[in-house]
């Protein structure tokens, strides 16, 4: 498998899970067209999976698959009220989408989460564990919706997960590479014009120029879920938009040319939210 067939998987399963999404980026790409018609697709930023931080499916065992794709590790994340921990990778050789993955710290959590947590590194089976399939295998362990509320109360992320298993969060689209929608504000105001609700929690735009990355989301979009106990209309997956900066060359008083390539934590953390439930 390819580098190529690996994010086609990942789109694949991320837009039929997910076909809000689908929609709003044939919506931009046209308005794309209008400006330029060889524009034949969005430039993809980075995606995010979401995993618990149990050996057999931790971060860095997700990582391992993408290391062997040719990435490498480009940074680091602590969300201490959410209890993650996350890194972002990077390839070095190929203009390919970053990777973001978090991972829930289980053992900072009451005893019924770590026991979910224990049941779903279970359920996993060994043959999956180093087979990039598992980045779109979704739920591989039965779910039902009493143990999702328990999981809400003490954790949005814990709960998406055990709901959701392995899929892509979000995708981002790069604000840069459009060409109709220069700046976050008018992609924005595009966006919502649409009929998208945007993620509002620390501002529709997190971050800001200073910080070399301004970031916003959609929310996320409900799907029907089948519990072993009923069926469930829970929020699922998002689309995020990013625009980064240049760095600041401080020793000749003027740009780097290159631009910032990583994430900010207060920003991330509010990102997160897209998908929580009481909003």
């Amino acid at each position: 498998m390819s580098e190529m067939d690996l994010f086609a998987n990942l789109w694949g399963d991320y837009t039929s899970f997910n076909p809000e999404a689908k929609k709003l980026y044939d919506l931009i790409l046209k308005k794309e067209q209008s400006i330029d018609p060889a524009i034949s697709n969005l430039k993809n930023d980075h995606i995010a999976l979401r995993t618990l931080n149990v050996p057999k499916i931790s971060l860095l065992q997700l990582a391992k698959i993408f290391e062997n794709f040719g990435y490498i590790k480009a940074g680091d994340y602590q969300f201490p009220n959410k209890k993650l921990y996350a890194q972002h990778f990077e390839h070095l050789e190929k203009d390919l989408p970053k990777v973001f993955i978090s991972e829930l710290e289980v053992e900072k959590f009451s005893p019924v989460l770590q026991k979910v947590a224990a049941e779903i590194e279970l359920a996993v089976p060994d043959l999956l564990v180093n087979d990039e399939r598992i980045l779109w295998s979704g739920r591989l362990w039965k779910a039902d919706y009493l143990t999702y509320e328990k999981l809400l109360e003490e954790s949005e992320y814990a709960a998406w997960f055990y709901a959701f298993g392995f899929r892509p969060n979000h995708f981002t689209i790069s604000v840069n590479h459009l060409k109709s929608l220069t700046t976050l504000s008018e992609l924005n105001d595009f966006v919502r014009q649409n009929g998208y609700i945007l993620n509002e929690s620390g501002g529709e735009i997190k971050g800001s120029a200073e910080q070399l990355l301004e970031q916003s989301s959609t929310m996320a979009e409900k799907t029907i879920v089948d519990f072993i106990d009923g069926r469930q209309e829970i929020p699922a997956c998002y689309y995020e938009f990013a625009k980064r900066y240049p760095i600041p060359d401080r020793a000749n008083g003027g740009s780097s040319g290159r631009l910032f390539s990583g994430f900010i934590s207060t920003s991330a953390d509010k990102i997160f939210e897209s998908t929580d439930v009481s909003k």
